[in-house]
C-alpha cells in the first residue's frame, strides 16, 4: 500500500471535545486527510480496538480503503486483535522506547505500514544513518511547543526543542523515507512547512479539537494544496 502522509491527523477520545472518534475522522477524511493514527494513552486495548472497528468503518463507507492508512501508536497488540477480528487496519507507528520496529514488521509483515519517530535531538544524523528497509515514513518535530505532545524532547534546562524550519530543510534532504512534521502545527505554518520539502503535516487538536473538524481539516488540506 501506498503511503500518502500529506494530511495525518492523529487522535483518540481524549482530543475529541467529547465527540466521537470516528465522526472527527469521517470529516478529515471527507476533507482530504490522507492517514489516521489512533493514539490515546487513557483507552483500554478494547475501546482502541472499537476506535480502529468505527473508524475502518467510516474510511470503507467513503470508499477510501485502498487510498487512507489507517495506523495505531505503539500497541502492536491492538492492532493485532483488530485484524483478527477483520478490522482493516494498515500498520502501526512507534516511537524510540516502543517496540522495536523489527519485530512490528515480523508480526505485521511486509505490506504492513511502519511509521518510527525520530528523536528530536540529533535528529538529521539519526535519519541519515538509520536503516529504513524496514519503516515506511519518519514523524518529526514539534515545530511548537504543544500539549499534546509533551514528552517529544527536551534540552538541559528542561526547554521542550522545537525544530526550526531551516532544519526541517534539511532533515527533508536528509531522509531516504517520506517524513511528516507536527507538534502545534495551524494554517498559517502549512506554506512555510511545505516549502522546507517534507512530505506532510500532523496534527492533533487542530482538527479534533475544533468546533467545526471538517472546516479546519478542509483549510489545512487546502493550504498544503495550493
Amino acid at each position: 500500500m501506498k503511503v500518502d502522509v500529506s494530511a495525518y491527523l492523529v487522535l483518540g477520545r481524549e482530543n475529541t471535545e467529547g465527540r466521537p472518534v470516528e465522526k472527527i475522522v469521517e470529516d478529515a477524511v471527507r476533507a482530504g486527510f490522507t492517514i489516521i493514527q489512533i493514539r490515546s494513552k487513557e483507552e483500554s486495548a478494547k475501546e482502541l480496538i472499537e476506535d480502529c472497528r468505527k473508524t475502518a468503518d467510516v474510511i470503507a463507507k467513503l470508499g477510501k480503503q485502498n487510498e487512507v492508512v489507517l495506523v495505531v501508536d505503539d500497541r502492536l497488540d491492538v492492532v493485532l486483535a483488530a485484524r483478527e477480528e477483520g478490522i482493516k487496519v494498515d500498520g502501526i507507528h512507534v516511537g524510540q522506547t516502543d517496540i522495536p520496529v523489527s519485530v512490528c514488521r515480523k508480526y505485521l509483515g511486509k505490506d504492513a505500514v511502519i511509521g518510527l519517530s525520530a528523536p528530536t535531538k540529533d535528529l538529521i544524523n539519526y535519519v541519515k544513518n538509520y536503516d529504513v528497509s524496514e519503516i515506511d515514513y519518519f514523524g518529526a518535530g514539534p515545530v511548537h511547543e504543544t500539549a499534546t505532545k509533551p514528552d517529544c524532547g527536551m534540552d538541559e534546562t528542561g526547554h521542550v526543542i522545537t525544530k526550526t524550519f531551516e532544519e526541517l530543510s534539511e532533515l527533508a534532504k536528509a531522509s531516504p523515507v517520506p517524513v511528516v512534521v507536527g507538534g502545534g502545527v495551524k494554517v498559517k505554518d502549512i506554506v512555510p512547512l511545505k516549502e522546507t520539502g517534507v512530505d506532510g503535516f500532523f496534527v492533533v487538536s487542530a482538527v479534533a479539537g475544533a468546533a467545526d473538524p471538517y472546516k479546519a481539516a478542509k483549510e489545512l488540506v487546502d493550504e498544503w494544496n495550493k
